[in-house]
């Protein structure tokens, strides 16, 4: 039994020091880089974009609130040129009433007229005038009756014909005003989805901003309880304040794992990092390289739980960056080396339901893990197009963090 217990406790010292002896903690080194100034501007620059982006949605938002005012005022002129149609058929239904009574009127006067002809009753009417100016009087009367029906009858069917016209000018009026509503309708509906991508952008700006501004203020907070605030300005080394790990070579995140994903274009956007699968959510992801934790946040709706570090490679500056955490363990301004759990698989099941099926980008659990040169603390398609440690081409499989 001792003998046993010996031989276990021999074998996870000599494991212990094996991990010990590949992953050794990093060295460090005051390199030069960047400075506070450069992580104020930047979030300055984010703040900017992020005002612009709420701007743009209060200006779609007022087009939106002009072109439903201006959909309600065309459809009362659409009632309201509803209503004068109305008007103008009953106008003709009117007049064609009073013609259809002087055309009858004119018939009985026109026939009286004929009856008195043929029994000479109108020349006795006319010729029993005691007078001249009574003779003028009756020939004027008889005149006058004809000539007012004839007089109205024609005011009447130019009244009709008027009517006609604007009934025509209506319906006319009414199909501009339709035709104007859906053309404020299909704005309005352009107007949304300008919102909607507004919205989208926000929440990843937000995010970015946020992040931003942390890495600001932990970086000055470090300056200033290393260096005294007197010596802590705009043009302060962030390597004179915290040295920095350096690096002989990166290893993997994964202990083993397959690639499902190239970087490069996909789905009508460009994929800036390497999926690998092949590994359960809550699989540990480690840190690729010693360095120091720029950016944390959590991105909708594709992304989820971001870990950003800012590391230093052979000689040169870069930042690798790992999406679709199930959760992470670092904050920014925390010292990662190799063999640091930053953080565990996700974009499977498990996050769809822990985090409502924000990660609307992912079709199964993996890790996306990407490096570009310099220190960034959000998206770039401005990466390393050959990740240290992986062939490009989907099937690729590896069972072991090293890199030979």
């Amino acid at each position: 039994m001792i003998k046993k217990i010996l031989n276990y406790t021999l074998r996870a010292i000599l494991l212990l020091t094996i991990t010990i002896n590949i992953f050794p903690p990093a060295e460090v080194y005051a390199a030069e880089g960047d400075t506070l100034g450069d992580l104020r501007r930047d979030y300055e620059e984010k703040l900017a974009a992020k005002q612009a982006n709420d701007q743009n949605i209060a200006n779609a938002e007022n087009q939106i609130a002009a072109q439903e005012q201006a959909i309600r005022e065309a459809n009362e002129q659409i009632s309201l040129a509803e209503d004068q149609y109305d008007e103008a058929e009953q106008l003709i239904a009117e007049s064609n009433e009073n013609i259809a009574a002087l055309t009858s009127e004119a018939e009985k006067v026109l026939l009286y007229m004929q009856q008195m002809q043929g029994q000479n009753a109108y020349v006795e009417y006319v010729s029993g005038a005691s007078s001249m100016t009574e003779l003028i009087m009756r020939v004027e009367a008889v005149n006058q009756v004809t000539a007012y029906i004839q007089t109205t009858t024609t005011n009447l069917e130019e009244e009709i014909k008027k009517n006609e016209e604007l009934k025509v000018q209506l319906v006319e009026k009414q199909a501009a005003l339709e035709k104007q509503v859906v053309e404020y309708e299909a704005t309005i509906a352009k107007y949304y989805d300008d919102i909607a991508d507004y919205d989208s952008y926000a929440q990843d700006i937000d995010a970015q901003v946020a992040a931003a501004k942390e890495d600001y203020e932990t970086n000055r907070r470090i300056c200033i309880q290393n260096l005294g605030e007197e010596n802590v300005n705009d043009s302060t080394l962030l390597s004179s304040c915290s040295e920095v790990p350096v690096n002989g070579n990166w290893t993997r995140p994964l202990n083993s794992g397959v690639i499902t994903s190239l970087i490069g274009a996909r789905w009508g956007r460009y994929h800036n990092a390497l999926d690998l699968g092949g590994n359960a959510e809550g699989t540990p992801v480690y840190a690729a390289a010693a360095g120091t934790v720029v950016a944390t946040y959590y991105q909708q709706p594709c992304g989820g739980n971001e870990v950003f570090i800012y590391s230093y490679v052979n000689g040169e500056y870069y930042t690798h960056f790992y999406y679709h955490l199930l959760s992470y363990n670092v904050k920014v301004g925390d010292v990662v080396d190799q063999n640091t759990i930053i953080g565990y698989v996700g974009g499977g099941r498990q996050t769809s339901s822990a985090y409502g099926g924000y990660d609307t980008c992912t079709t199964g659990a993996h890790l996306h893990y990407g490096i570009t040169r310099g220190r960034r603390t959000t998206h770039t398609t401005n990466v390393l197009t050959t990740i240290p440690g992986f062939s490009n081409y989907v099937g690729y499989r590896w069972a072991s963090r090293v890199i030979s």
